[in-house]
């Protein structure tokens, strides 16, 4: 289990994130969303002991990560800004991985390098952006680790890439009972794979939620009255409403949390129409975080 723990982290007097806490059990998934620069890549340095904390901890199976080598042995950090030693292959990689981590499986990781049709001995130099991001998952599936971090790994890739590093990542916790937390920018491939997410704003964590209960505690309801009844916002103060838009007579109320008793409170302002619809975790990303409008004409005008 990883366990997150109040953790905060500085730069001098900017902090970049703040309290947060959550948790990923064995054999989970967990997806982290945010805008860029709310502070998910900070989150996963300092969870990979790259960075000291300036308060709270990550515990991997009870044990603090950072300058324990022990612990740092069971799990691999795949960051968004790859490096490679100068002039390194994969095989000189895997030698180099081979040192730190007890685990690591040449056999492993040549039979994934063929999965994504990649030459173990040519310059990791030569290769684009996105086969670098392959070479690197796959030299980190092969150290066999209990705890996986991926951030952006899926950036530069095209779909039918996105989809095997989905596949093999659920398999890889499904058959391991590994915990992963993995960071994107592309909420429809997290939502594909993910057991639970954590959405990041404003350098805290605003959510942490099972994503098979999406669909019973954010709910968008689209309803409409008589022509004789006029609604308004203060209509609906009794709901925990997170959004509420007016199209003529058509009303959407986008709602969190008691979903059941949400609805009991609607159909009991007798409305002649009602409809209801999960939202997606597109939706729920963009009500959660707060956007500009701007008015482009003036840029253009």
């Amino acid at each position: 289990m990883i366990e997150v723990k109040n953790l905060t982290k500085k730069y001098g007097k900017y902090t970049a994130i703040e309290d947060i806490s959550f948790c990923v059990p064995e054999g989970c998934i967990y997806g982290l969303i945010g805008y860029n620069g709310a502070g998910k890549t900070t989150l996963l340095k300092t969870a990979a002991g790259v960075y000291k904390s300036n308060g709270g901890s990550v515990c991997y199976d009870g044990e603090n990560v950072y300058d324990n080598a022990k612990a740092k042995a069971r799990l691999f950090y795949v960051p968004d800004d790859l490096y490679f030693q100068s002039y390194a292959n994969m095989e000189k990689m895997a030698d180099f991985y081979n040192g730190y981590y007890p685990r690591f499986d040449y056999k492993t990781m040549r039979n994934l390098a063929q999965v994504f049709s990649l030459d173990t001995k040519k310059s990791l130099n030569g290769f684009s952006k996105g086969m670098q991001r392959q070479a690197e998952l796959v030299l980190a599936m092969a150290t066999n680790p209990d705890f996986l971090l991926l951030d952006e790994s899926f950036d530069g890739l095209d779909p039918q890439k996105r989809q095997i590093i989905k596949n093999l990542v659920t398999e890889y916790v499904n058959d391991r009972g590994a915990s992963v937390i993995i960071s994107s920018h592309n909420l429809h491939d997290l939502g594909g794979m993910c057991d639970r997410f954590g959405l990041i704003n404003g350098k805290k964590l605003v959510l942490d939620h099972d994503m098979k209960d999406l669909g019973e505690d954010f709910v968008k309801f689209r309803l409409a009255f008589d022509e004789g009844v006029t609604a308004t916002e203060e209509n609906f103060s009794d709901l925990d409403v997170k959004k509420i838009t007016f199209d003529g007579r058509l009303i959407i109320l986008t709602c969190k949390g008691d979903i059941a008793e949400a609805e009991a409170k609607i159909r009991a302002k007798k409305p002649v129409y009602i409809e209801k619809f999960p939202l997606t975790m597109e939706e729920i990303f963009m009500e959660e975080v707060e956007g500009i409008d701007y008015d482009f004409s003036k840029i253009f005008g």
